[in-house]
This record gives C-alpha cells, structure tokens and sequence, in this order.
C-alpha cells in the first residue's frame, strides 16, 4: 500500500514537473515571439514580383483590349460610351483577373452638343443670298468606321448656336496679339475669323477676337503645323500614312476651365466663347484663304498651302468667285445637363489600407478614339488583368491600396476626375500617395515621354530602367529616353529631360493643382526631329481607328507594352515599398532651377521698384536645407528594424509635400488652380507661374496696383516654400 502511495506521488511529481517546465518553455516562446503582423509591416518592395509582372504583360492583350473598345464611336455619355463602361465592369469584376471590387459612379454633368436633326453648316453666300460654296459637313470616309452613324459631326463644344454672317478675314492662331495686330490693318467689326490651331486655345481664339468685333470663328488645321506640309490624300495622307487626310476635322472642347460648369453659377462662366464657331478641315480651310484680299499676312502667319495667306480685304479678292459674299455660319449646338460614369475598381492594401496610390485614364472619346483615349485604356486593362490574377491567386497583395479610375467626359473638360476629387476632396486629400496618368500612352514609337512633380523622378527613373525599349532587348526605355531629350543636372548629372504638369492637359490636373498629390503624365511619343507635327494628326478626328493605330502608330503593339511595364512597375513600386520613393531634393533642384530664371528675368527690375527677392531665396535655401537634413535621416535610419511609426512619420513628410504648396487665394481667376509651382502660366517663361503673370502684366501697365500684385505673389511663394520646407523638419 506504501509502495503504492509512494509510487503515486512519484508519478504526480513527474507530470507536475513536465508541466511546469512545458508552460515555463511554451510561455518564454510566446513571449519572445513576434506578432504575425511584424513581418508584413517591415516588408519592402519585391523585386522578383516586379520581374514576374514585367514578363506577364502582353502586346497580344493589349491589341485585343484596343479592337474591342473601338468598335464604336463612344463619345461622353453616349450608348458606344455605355457599352465601354460595362466592358470595364465585367473586366474589373472577372472571377479570375479582376480587382477587389468595382463600380460605377454618376455624376450629372453640362454638356454641349450638335444637333444630329440640323448639322452645323458653313457656307460662303453672296448678296442675292445665293450659295456659292458649302464646307463639308462630315469627313470623308476610306473604311466603315468613318461612315458609322453614331461619328459626330465635328463641332465646337460649348460654342453657342447661331447664325453670323460677314466678310472673311485671317487671324493667324488667334492669339490676343493677332487680333490686336490685324485689327491695325482691317476693321474687325462685323467679321467672321478663320484661324489654325495652335499658339492659343480652342476657347482663346474666340474670346479674343469678340472683343473687336468678331462675330463668329472658324478654326482649321494648318498641314504645314500636322502633315510636313502633306496635302494629298491620293499618296500622302492616310489611309497611306499617319498623315491627316484633307477633309480631317479636329474636335474638342471650347471651354478653359477644367472640371464640370455646373460647380460655379453659369451666369459666371466666362471662358467659354462668347460667338459661335466651327472646326472645318484644311481642304475647305484652303478654298476660303486663297481667295483671301487685302494685305499679305507676316511670314510667320503663312502656312502650307500652295497660295499667300492675306488678311482678308475684309473679304475675297476682287477677282474671286467669292467678290463681295459673306461667309455664313449656321451653328446649332446645345447643352444639356446628363449623367456621365466613371468606373472605378479598387485592389486593397494589406498593411496600410489607408493610403492610396492612384492610378488613372480617361474612357470617353469623341469618335473611335483609338489613341485618345483608348490606348492608355488598353494599358490600363493590361496592368489590372496582370495584377488581378496575382492577387486572385493569392500571390501577392499591395502595402498600400491602389485605385483604379476609368473618367469619364474628359474630352468636355477633364469632367469626370474633377468630380471624383471634389466629392472625396478630404479624404484624397489626407490618404493619396501619388497620381500616374496614362491617357494617350502611345502618339508614336519613338522614346518615353513623362512629366510630374520632381519628387517622382527618381521611382519613373528606375522603373523606365528596368524595361526593355521597343525592339532594342539590350537598350532599356531609360537609355532610349535619355538619346531623345536629356539635360544635364547638377547632382545626377546627364539624365532625361522630364516635362512639369504646368497645365490642364489632361486627368492629372485635378490630381496636382487642386488637390496636391503628387502626379505624373506618361506615354510613348515621336522623334521630333522627324517631324513639326503638333500631335499625332489623327488627333480627334473620324481617322483615329483601330486600323490607324495598328498601321501607323504601333505596329505589334510594342510601344503599347513598354508603357504598361514602366507605369506598372512604377505602380508597384508606390504601392508596395516600405519608404515611399519620392525624392525631395529632385524638388529642391527644380525650385533652384526656378529661383535661377526668376532672379535673371525680374531681380533688377523689383530692385528698382523696391521690391526685394530676398524672401524668395531665403525660403528656396530653406527648402534646399530640410530636404538634405531628411535625406540624410533616410539613409541613416535602418526603417525595416525601426518602429513602423518612424516610417510611417517619414512617408506622410513625403506624401504631404505638394500639399503645403497650394494656395486657394494665389489666383482667384483661375478655378482649381491653388498650385502656386505649377499653376498655368500665359507667361510662357520657365519659372514661378504667378510671378510670371503678374510681372507680365505689371510691365505691360506700368500701374502700381500691378507691382502690387508681384509683391503679393512673391510673398505668397515664398511663405508656401517655406511652410513645405517646414513639412520636411524632423519635428516642429
């Protein structure tokens, strides 16, 4: 019995004494143990990931991708447009590529239009109102695309309807200064205005005429501007070449601000034309200038037709057909307020949900629109399809969550990207990275073409560097970029030449001068040393189809592909890595660049005007000085072993950047604009927009209210470069 009693206690002592040495062991594990979650806060960028998206993007998706959304026409709001807009549903919501989720969402919008019951005429009539010629009213059609009953008319949105009849006169771009100029030899009073694109904005060729009389405008393509001075469509133009065939007719929106209308009172929309006008095409444009009298137009007013561009008597040579008739304009547009869709897909973030790198391509077009836009759309298909099927086959998921957006109504002011970020102002505001554009990704097959803030020209750097240039596998985008447009900078040396988002050319501009997120624009572009062309010259016209795209844009879809690794891999790269690579010193060099230009241009004429400088360049130090010191913090810290608060600290420092250079009172003329570094700018000069402008027109007018102005705008740059300087101090 003892001896069982013994045993007994025996054998409890033995399992008490694994017991406690199993919970001693188990607890000391755990409590030394990482939380699950350690490992995926510290995780950086992966590299192989960024290999295997690169390798996975193909030209064939892409070329299918494009046929298929230019099947038809898909003007804003229209059923071709409906159609697009289901075609990205059922891609984004694919059970097997598409992204977390995605959507569509409506905003009622002001859009103008033609009337598809009384088409637009321009025709020349003489005093018994007989009529003598008839510009054609829709292009001439070399495949069945152009001859589809859903192509537009071209017209001039947001044009008011009408019916001005007057002499003909020549008006150069329409710039103010051709106005001011011609109205020195002709009486403007009463005339109809026939100008070419380029120098001035579509809306800017009417505003400045009305004001000395102007009472409607026509607006043409100079060939000697699009075509090399090509004419014949017999062998030149397309469908022979990329060249714009005669009866071409560019389309577009003639309005200024970007973003819908109806967000500020009609009544005080201003930059609209106040006349009506009419695109027509340079065969017709050519029949009208020939027959031109008066006094030869300057030189550098002629063009490419065969024949002197004159000023207009006002009016036809007396020797004309045309002696003594009027130029007649029967304009029947009108606005509507109808609802436009963005799409809008989304892949969430896994370690900070909160933060969003964005990434955007307009949907709508004004015919097919095979480059613009459906080429960035083809694009952005490819990224999504490859991303998709990673995330679907639970390969990989982003740090960050990236959001996808198909805009709509760009084409009638940058519409549908303007609403998003009006609507979700705060919270783009407090949680974006960055903004990458791809609208048209490829004008031609030449290099890389990329503008952006500075801060993102580090992480476009090393993703065009990891890509292959189309059919050069030993040459990368980079070193292709680099042979076409390059300067010399003073801490990297010889790089590519990168373009600033000093305007509202396309989606990025909400993105950039409203909000202030950091933003880029990318795409594949031509040789300028090849051609004059201002842009590809299909540019919104019938002729931008799938069989011009494929013959004479991007034959095999390489340029295609190389633009979807490079904004893929960028993507990645803001999505995924641990310190977001943005480069405040890139920014530091671009507003020394500036303060260089600004001294040079306007320091001795403020000195005389006792207005100093010296604010500027102190804050310019200032900035050069935070951005070094939080540099050196960088490379110093060990991020991926520090607490996540210290990274996190640092990445807002970067992200927040832009954000401390907007300024909702720097030009109160100018809606959406509150960017005071890349505002836009009529001064033409590479340095501070509003400095700029407001010297400009202070030298013009000499008035001290003007000088005034300067100072103000020297005050207000120098006290926004300075507060960002602050956002770069380690604490306040």
């Amino acid at each position: 019995m003892l001896k069982q009693a013994l045993l007994g206690v025996l054998c409890a002592a033995v399992v008490l004494s694994i017991g406690i040495l199993i919970g001693h062991f188990g607890i000391s594990k755990s409590s030394t143990s990482e939380p699950s979650w350690v490992k995926d806060v510290a995780k950086d960028v992966d590299e192989s990931l960024i290999q295997q998206f690169l390798s996975e993007v193909k030209t064939s998706e892409i070329e299918q991708n494009l046929r298929e959304l230019t099947k038809i026409p898909h003007m804003a709001t229209s059923p071709g447009d409906e159609q697009t807009v289901q075609f990205m549903l059922k891609r984004w919501k694919d059970p097997d590529s598409g992204l977390d989720d995605a959507w569509r969402q409506e905003y009622a919008v002001y859009l103008s239009f033609p009337d598809p019951d009384r088409p637009n005429k321009v025709t020349v009539v003489d005093p018994s109102d007989a009529e003598l010629f008839s510009v054609r009213e829709k292009e001439k059609p070399y495949t069945d695309d152009q001859s589809h009953p859903d192509v537009v008319q071209p017209y001039a949105a947001y044009a008011p309807a009408g019916h001005p009849r007057g002499k003909l006169v020549y008006a150069h771009q329409g710039k103010a200064s051709d106005y001011e100029q011609l109205n020195k030899t002709v009486d403007l009073r009463g005339t109809i205005a026939i100008t070419r694109y380029g120098g001035a904005g579509r809306a800017a060729k009417a505003i400045n005429g009305a004001p000395y009389g102007v009472i409607g405008v026509l607006v043409y393509t100079d060939p000697l501007d699009i075509n090399d001075g090509l004419m014949s469509d017999t062998n030149e133009t397309y469908p022979h070449s990329w060249y714009l065939p005669p009866s071409g007719v560019e389309r577009g929106s003639y309005s200024i601000p970007f973003g819908d209308m109806l967000t500020i009172p009609r009544e005080n929309v201003t930059e609209i034309p106040p006349i009506p006008v009419q695109p027509i095409g340079f065969e017709d444009a050519y029949t009208l200038i020939r027959e031109l009298g008066g006094d030869a137009a300057p030189n550098d007013w002629q063009g490419g037709f065969n024949c002197t561009y004159n000023y207009g008597g006002p009016g036809f040579k007396a020797e004309s057909v045309f002696n003594n008739s009027d130029v007649q304009l029967d304009i029947y547009n009108h606005e509507t307020v109808i609802n436009s869709s963005n799409v809008m897909g989304i892949i969430k973030g896994s370690v900070e949900p909160d933060r969003y790198v964005i990434y955007g391509n307009h949907r709508d077009s004004w015919v097919h629109g095979a480059i613009d836009p459906s080429s960035g759309t083809s694009v952005m298909l490819e990224i999504t399809r490859v991303l998709g099927s990673m995330v679907k086959q639970g390969k990989w998921r982003p740090r960050r969550s990236i959001i996808f957006g198909s805009w709509g109504a760009e084409e009638f002011g940058l519409i549908g990207s303007a609403e998003y970020t009006e609507e979700y102002f705060t919270k783009l505001s407090e949680r974006t990275v960055s903004y990458i554009n791809v609208d048209i990704a490829t004008f031609a097959n030449a290099t890389l073409r990329a503008s952006g803030v500075p801060s993102v020209q580090n992480v476009i750097f090393q993703a065009s560097q990891q890509v292959s240039a189309p059919g050069h596998d030993s040459l990368s985008v980079y070193d292709n970029w680099i042979k076409y447009s390059n300067r010399t900078s003073p801490t990297h040396g010889l790089i590519p030449r990168m373009g600033y988002l000093t305007g509202a050319g396309s989606d990025y501009a909400a993105f950039i001068h409203y909000l202030g997120i950091a933003s880029m624009d990318l795409s594949y572009t031509y040789d300028r040393t090849k051609t004059n062309a201002r842009i590809y010259p299909a540019y919104h016209t019938a002729y931008d189809t799938f069989d011009y795209a494929s013959k004479y844009i991007d034959p095999g879809f390489v340029s295609h592909q190389a633009v979807a690794r490079t904004a893929g891999n960028i993507l990645i790269r803001l999505a995924d890595s641990l310190l977001l690579p943005l480069s405040c010193n890139d920014y530091a060099e671009s507003l020394e660049d500036y303060l260089k230009e600004a001294v040079s241009l306007y320091e001795a004429q403020l000195q005389a005007k006792a207005i100093s400088m010296d604010p500027l360049k102190w804050a310019v130090a200032n900035f050069r000085r935070e951005a070094t010191n939080l540099d050196e913090l960088i490379r110093s810290s060990d991020l991926a072993n520090e607490t996540p608060l210290k990274v996190r600290r640092i990445n807002d420092q970067l992200m927040l950047l832009d954000r401390a250079f907007l300024n909702p009172y720097a030009f109160p003329e100018q809606y959406g604009f509150r960017h005071v570094i890349w505002a836009s700018s009529s001064a033409g000069k590479p340095t501070f927009p509003g400095l700029a402008d407001a010297f400009a027109r202070a030298q013009s007018s000499g008035e001290p209210r003007d000088w005034e102005k300067v100072h103000y705008h020297l005050s207000v740059l120098s006290q926004a470069i300075d507060g960002a300087a602050s956002m770069l101090a380690e604490v306040i």
